[in-house]
């Protein structure tokens, strides 16, 4: 997996290979390169595909007895709960993320095993009745091969999500990691090759996305695409999948909106800000990227998110800080093109928008700006960094119409504790997931995913299971 140069490898088809060119890796609380690993190209993912092919045609994994499958997915899980530790002090120097947030996120992507692997015996079909001469059923059958496309916000947590109901369903996977973070993925491989997983049934590469990632999608012989990105990347990805009507979910991020209400509960929202914009530096697809205020408690919300921000301390992930880095130079770069396109559009700047004068690496202060309106940039379009925008309104449809009000549908909130205005409000916004009073409420059991330009299918919950899975129906003429 690694030498003691901090060299890493690609695992293709059940070994850790080389490939002719390298990626160097850099930490972005410093800006210095600490590692490298392998950067695959085509030959690679053929090799990849290859290898999957064989593992789907030998039915290793879609003819067994689906408690052999769980029982594998347990074995994954429990491999994964080995190798937190060791494997978080990497994910937090590559990613920038906190070391708490690193150890967490492989304890989820063992949850994520550990729930999938529950269903994986629970796959049913169903009993159609056409009268006497006919005997009709449906049955569920594993898509082949998976091509997954993993972003490098949560690398571990998302390859987990999308990798164990692909598993539990029966099917091969090749992920393609993220080049800038992809080495506690590593780490995830080699917890499901100890774990027993056959030859071929995985697969995880790094490589540029335009050369190893286009080569994935392109490939003649993947039977799915699973991808987490921007909007731009996706839609290029689906018109390669035009080309053979493949199957995809997309989960392509959001500039999602949180209603705040007068009777709402002020430590409640101000803990849902703190986790809900400023948690691993804002860089979340279902970030509270919008904070939308009833007016009479406008002045004093502003006052308290701004002081909730210059709380915050900046630092190392390492160190566990509150506020830490981006995850590359090229990010830092975006939000802070983004913060002072704001300002030029008027928004008004309470606090940050700037790089920090006194750090290195990739760092972008607490920002928040206020009297937002929804024809600023900032109101509409994601930035992917530490940055709140915020804006009032006077009445309910004002609130909604404002919240629906940019082309993204991923989540969206409501803060208040009257059962009737959560319930308006519920049924009002326009997005695949609702939060009540807890930015991020819900959990690996609840499906994920987005509407409009966020994008289609749901992960998570017992609902993205089917997404591995074609139903096939068998009708029978009985004869008499």
């Amino acid at each position: 997996m690694t030498n003691p140069t901090n060299h890493w490898q690609n695992y293709i088809g059940g070994h850790w290979v080389d490939a002719e060119q390298t990626l160097d890796i850099d930490d972005p609380a410093t800006g210095a390169v600490f590692a490298s690993i392998a950067c695959a190209d085509k030959n690679d993912v053929d090799r990849a595909v290859a290898a999957a092919r064989q593992c789907v045609d030998s039915g290793v994994l879609s003819d067994c007895r689906p408690v052999k499958r769980a029982e594998l997915l347990q074995r994954i899980a429990a491999e994964i709960r080995k190798i937190a530790d060791k494997g978080a002090p990497l994910l937090a120097r590559e990613n920038g993320k906190t070391l708490n947030d690193a150890r967490d996120e492989f304890l989820i992507a063992a949850r994520y095993f550990e729930y999938y692997a529950g269903m994986a015996d629970k796959i049913e079909g169903k009993s159609i009745p056409l009268g006497a001469d006919y005997v009709d059923f449906t049955v569920y059958e594993p898509v082949g091969i998976s091509a997954q496309i993993v972003p490098w916000n949560f690398p571990v947590d998302i390859c987990a999500r999308s990798l164990a109901p692909a598993l539990a369903a029966g099917n091969a996977v090749i992920v393609k990691s993220p080049e800038i973070s992809p080495l506690g993925m590593t780490w995830l491989a080699s917890a499901c090759h100890r774990a027993g997983l056959p030859e071929g049934a995985l697969s995880i590469i790094c490589g540029y996305g335009h050369e190893a990632g286009a080569a994935l999608i392109a490939h003649e012989d993947i039977d799915q695409i699973v991808f987490t990105g921007s909007v731009a990347t996706g839609q290029n990805i689906l018109r390669s999948a035009a080309e053979r009507a493949i199957p995809s979910v997309m989960e392509l991020g959001g500039k999602s909106a949180a209603v705040v209400f007068p009777d709402a509960d002020m430590d409640q929202l101000l803990s849902s800000v703190k986790w809900g914009i400023f948690f691993n530096a804002g860089q979340v697809c279902s970030a509270m990227s919008r904070l939308l205020v009833h007016r009479d408690i406008y002045d004093d919300v502003v006052a308290k998110v701004t002081e909730l921000a210059q709380s915050l301390k900046v630092g190392n992930g390492m160190d566990n800080a509150d506020l830490t880095p981006v995850a590359s130079a090229r990010q830092q770069q975006q939000v802070l093109r983004m913060c002072d396109q704001a300002v030029a559009e008027g928004a008004r700047l309470v606090t940050g928008g700037q790089a920090p004068a006194d750090r290195k690496g990739y760092f972008v202060e607490a920002t928040v700006f206020a009297d937002v309106t929804p024809e600023m940039s900032i109101f509409t379009d994601e930035v992917f960094g530490p940055v709140i925008a915020i804006t009032p309104f006077d009445s309910e449809e004002e609130a909604y119409a404002l919240a629906n009000g940019t082309d993204y549908g991923l989540v969206a909130g409501v803060f208040t504790h009257d059962l009737t205005t959560t319930m308006r409000a519920s049924r009002a916004l326009k997005a695949g997931q609702v939060f009540v009073n807890e930015w991020y409420a819900g959990g690996i059991e609840t499906p994920f995913g987005g509407i409009k330009l966020s994008g289609f299918g749901r992960e998570k919950g017992q609902e993205a299971l089917y997404s591995y899975v074609n139903t096939k129906n068998v009708a029978i003429r009985v004869s008499k």
